[in-house]
């Protein structure tokens, strides 16, 4: 089948996309319109944690398409409740706010903080991020976060978030002023290449923080829901910070974000927040068949070790190829080339029926589905394998 039979010039270009268009997905493959099969280490970006259509999403839809789509989030359903229900015991929250986007579910966060500056820390409104960081693209979150390709974009920017850099606590507490709210940070820089807060530093911040009385913000849009090989990432550091947001796996491939914090922190009064669909019952329903599923007994357990199966096999190829690190946790894993060359390794892999994504210009990030067996690891090392042989070795 032509690509030139589908409308592709009735969509808005916001990104290059190569000459395909997918139509079928099953488990960690995708299927094109010419029927050719590629295995998926992108899984839209982190976010098909249970990997392509799997029945347990498809189950829950269906069920609970029968039964209520949306009633306004100016009433309660019961799927929003049970989902919230099963966040707040598995984490050290108290209140959950639905939202459709992790950007949505970032923008929220920041204004929960700036409403918690004004009640309790006299107007304060700065927070605190990090340089590298990515937190969205409404027009706060690009405000709020450090990566460099925004900068110039849509200004004037939303005011009140100095930054500091990842690892380096002497960075952070030079922004703390009177002005000073909350620190808000992701526990991994997915966009900057996979760039981990270490243990300590994330013990460090949650200390500095409660020592100046100003909230602690975890962004677990890309790490939370098992990603890391824990439920939420901010467990490996053994804190508890006063909010947290999640966005990706938390719905397996449906639009489904959350807004989470503790009870002191959850200071929200009616009118302040909102969302028409919010919390609806269709994809709320499918974010508690994930949860129930991530949260099965063995399940975490198989995320960390096949984490540790792909670190294995990257280290290897680094090692055969001559290139740079391996770094991450769990299943957010990135390889260094040490050349800038990531995006033709990641051409010649599609040519070859792998997807892969390069989120700086010598990075390969790999986020595939959760429950991938050890046998597509490899099969996935052998055809990465191809592709380093052609391009770095070229």
């Amino acid at each position: 089948m032509s690509l030139a039979t589908f409308p592709t010039e009735t969509l808005m270009e916001i990104t290059e996309r190569p000459p395909l268009v997918f139509q079928r997905g099953e488990g960690s493959w995708l299927w094109d319109h010419d029927g050719r099969r590629y295995l998926d280490f992108v899984q839209g970006w982190a976010v098909n944690c249970l990997g392509h259509c799997p029945a347990v999403i498809s189950e829950a839809l269906a069920e609970q398409s029968r039964k209520l789509i949306t009633p306004s989030p100016a009433f309660y359903n019961e799927p929003s409740m049970q989902l919230a229900r099963l966040i707040v015991e598995h984490s050290c929250f108290d209140r959950v706010f639905f939202t459709n986007s992790g950007a949505e579910a970032n923008e929220g966060a920041i204004k929960l903080a700036r409403r918690w500056g004004a009640q309790n820390k006299r107007g304060a409104y700065e927070i605190v991020t990090f340089e590298d960081s990515f937190h969205g693209r409404t027009l706060a979150t690009m405000s709020a976060s450090g990566k460099p390709q925004f900068r110039p974009l849509f200004e004037p920017k939303v005011p009140g978030f100095p930054r500091a850099r990842l690892n380096d606590l002497a960075s952070v507490e030079e922004q703390i002023t009177a002005r000073t709210v909350a620190v808000m940070v992701e526990p991994i820089l997915g966009e900057a290449g996979v760039v981990p807060a270490t243990r300590e530093f994330m013990r460090e911040l949650r200390a500095l923080t409660r020592r100046h009385g100003i909230l602690l913000v975890v962004d677990e849009i890309q790490t939370g829901v098992g990603r890391t090989g824990t439920l939420w990432d901010y467990e490996h550091a053994d804190i508890t910070p006063d909010i947290m947001t999640l966005g990706k796996g938390l719905g397996g491939g449906v639009p489904l974000a959350a807004l989470v914090a503790t009870e002191a922190a959850s200071c929200f009064e009616p009118g302040d927040q909102g969302g028409t669909f919010n919390g609806n019952p269709l994809m709320a329903a499918v974010g508690r068949a994930v949860l129930e599923v991530v949260l099965a007994p063995g399940f975490l357990a198989g995320v960390e070790a096949r984490g540790a199966h792909l670190a294995q096999g990257l280290s290897r190829l680094s090692g055969r190829h001559g290139l740079g690190e391996v770094r991450g946790r769990g299943l957010l894993l990135a390889l260094d080339l040490r050349r800038d060359v990531a995006s033709k390794v990641v051409e010649v892999a599609r040519e070859g029926g792998l997807l892969l994504n390069a989120p700086r210009p010598h990075i390969l990030r790999f986020m595939p589905a959760l429950n991938l067996s050890l046998q597509e690891i490899d099969q996935m090392l052998v055809m990465l394998d191809a592709a380093l042989d052609r391009v770095v070795a070229g």
